[in-house]
């Protein structure tokens, strides 16, 4: 029984040895600050689309397509790749990382076809999501009816 605890060690130290050092402040910090970029940019275009006369409403959604156009473009140069190297979860903010999934899943099976590539696979990606948001929302809203 002493044996094999001692193994157990021995393997926990090589183990321990060789796994790469996880620098949880360092990438906090740095998701912080890349996930706090893209929300500036988000703002930023917001303030610049009520400037131009925009009510709030239609500032949000223009600064919302905006970003998930700005998104699918930097996708497509493969430097959002680049981003989520450096900002990790800070570059997953909800609407940029999501069309980056689907465009990321576009291009990789682009040589398949438009229909049985592209198509099927933007829905394998937007599928789950399209579905429990519709389930949530149908969810709440018998709360919302009730109460």
């Amino acid at each position: 029984m002493a044996n094999i605890n001692q193994i157990k060690k021995d393997y926990q130290q090589i183990v321990d040895k060789h796994s790469p050092k996880n620098k949880v402040v360092t990438n906090s910090i740095k998701a912080f600050f890349v996930g706090g970029l893209i929300c500036t940019l988000g703002q930023l275009l917001i303030n610049l689309y009520m400037y131009f006369g925009l009510s709030f409403y239609e500032s949000t959604t223009l600064a919302t397509d905006s970003l998930i156009f700005i998104s699918f473009v930097v996708t497509a140069f493969n430097v959002y790749d680049n981003i989520g190297k450096v900002g990790g979860a800070g570059a997953l903010v909800p609407i940029t990382g999501f069309a980056n999934s689907m465009v990321s899943a576009a291009m990789e099976y682009k040589k398949e076809g438009y229909i049985y590539g592209m198509g099927a696979k933007l829905f394998t990606i937007a599928g789950p999501v399209i579905v429990f948001g519709t389930i949530a929302s149908v969810v709440i809203g018998i709360i919302y009816y009730f109460v």
